[in-house]
């Protein structure tokens, strides 16, 4: 039946691709994928595997490469992605020797892709479990880990229906899960090679951290006033916080809408009613007058790349995108030691749930729980700062996933 769905899946994909140009780029990467593989592999390396579904799998997998690297330059990377959106932003990425698209979990493409690189162990990051490629790695003994995983009793595995599937998991050599649910969820179903070690992003967002850029513009817009920063908002969490602050001018606020699309960009700027308001790229560009930034209200980012460094130059934020299909990255904001504000669909992510429960973090439901929270920071003002130290002990506290990893791993 597996195969069957993915043959079914490939003709779907086959078919969209004549009408989405995401689609096709990812139908045209995996097909190129093996001749990609034949130019690029030199027979003589010994290659470890890195597969990330999409970006957020791969900046948990990016510590981990990056530290085998340091400890172990005798392999070489290869990194593979499912999605366009992770491998068209990180095609360039200098950490990997090879990175392309992996081709489809077909008998055919599993074999033609290990034999071709011929890796001498795998690792898979948080949700991903193709079934050909898993059985193929196994019945060659390579060691495959999974890393940053994390189960929950809804998920197939656990199901009545799902246990003829649940099989592929008992290919993965040791699993390196988040949380004691998922070590006990994968005990019942007899898999107990798992160690509770985290999830590598807390080490990633240490390392954003560290790295982050200064940003003059940003600088000169925040003045040392009061700064709000709205991270990966969609139109239902801008609904919710754009009017508060058109009635509160003793606040500046930056926003860094999810989709910067131009149709957006000016339903945010219509909203911000008797708010001055600038565009980042204007101001980098020479394109608004000089000392606009000091006396504008509002920042709009209308580019990627800046919000993990932006934070920094808030004393509040809010990530978005938890009144839809779930929350954006809470860590990234977090580790600045500053509170982070998010929407009701946070369930499924332990970052939250670990944020909430130390104080750092806040769930609102609606803009009267929005109202509630900016009252009590703003009358309150050392509660603004306590709950922002808890959120970046909490950070602090939950790093150490990757070196436990690689520690771990026998090489």
């Amino acid at each position: 039946m597996y195969n069957l769905g993915i043959y079914l899946y490939l003709i779907g994909v086959a078919v969209v691709s004549l009408f989405s140009e995401k689609v096709r780029k990812m139908w045209r990467g995996e097909r190129e994928a093996i001749r990609v593989l034949k130019e690029k592999v030199d027979p003589q390396a010994q290659y470890v595997w890195f597969h990330a579904a999409s970006l957020g799998e791969f900046e948990q997998g990016r510590p981990l490469m990056e530290q085998l690297r340091k400890e172990h330059p005798e392999y070489k990377i290869l990194l593979t992605f499912f999605s366009p959106s992770g491998y068209e932003v990180r095609k360039n990425y200098e950490g990997a020797d090879i990175i392309c698209y992996l081709p489809l979990d077909t008998i055919t493409n599993a074999r033609r892709f290990l034999r071709t690189i011929r890796p001498v162990m795998a690792f898979f990051i948080k949700y991903e479990f193709w079934y050909n490629y898993l059985h193929i790695l196994k019945h060659r003994q390579v060691p495959v880990y999974s890393v940053s995983s994390i189960f929950r009793p809804d998920q197939i595995f656990f199901k009545w229906y799902g246990r003829q599937y649940a099989h592929v998991l008992k290919c993965f050599t040791h699993f390196y899960v988040q949380n004691e649910v998922s070590k006990d969820l994968l005990a019942k179903i007899g898999i107990n090679e798992v160690s509770i070690v985290g999830d590598t992003r807390f080490d990633r967002v240490l390392q954003i951290k560290e790295q982050a850029k200064q940003l003059p513009i940003v600088e000169a817009f925040c003045q040392q006033q009061k700064v709000f920063v709205a991270g990966s908002s969609w139109q239902p969490d801008e609904d919710i916080f754009i009017p508060y602050f058109n009635a509160h001018p003793e606040w500046k606020m930056i926003i860094a809408p999810h989709v910067i699309g131009e149709d957006h960009l000016q339903q945010i700027i219509g909203k911000l009613q008797g708010r001055k308001v600038v565009r980042y790229t204007q101001l980098a560009n020479d394109q608004q007058p000089e000392g606009s930034s000091q006396q504008a209200d509002v920042l709009i980012i209308d580019c990627f790349g800046l919000l993990s460094s932006i934070y920094h130059y808030g004393q509040l934020a809010y990530v978005g995108g938890g009144f839809g299909v779930g929350i954006h990255n809470l860590l990234e904001a977090a580790v600045w030691d500053i509170p982070v504000i998010f929407g009701p669909n946070n369930q499924r992510f332990q970052e939250a749930q670990g944020l909430k429960l130390c104080g750092g973090g806040l769930e609102i439901a609606s803009d009267t729980d929005f109202l509630t929270v900016m009252q009590r920071f703003t009358h309150e003002p050392d509660t603004l700062v306590e709950a922002g130290k808890k959120a970046g002990a909490y950070v602090e506290q939950m790093t150490g996933a990757t070196a436990k990893i690689l520690a771990d791993v026998k090489w």
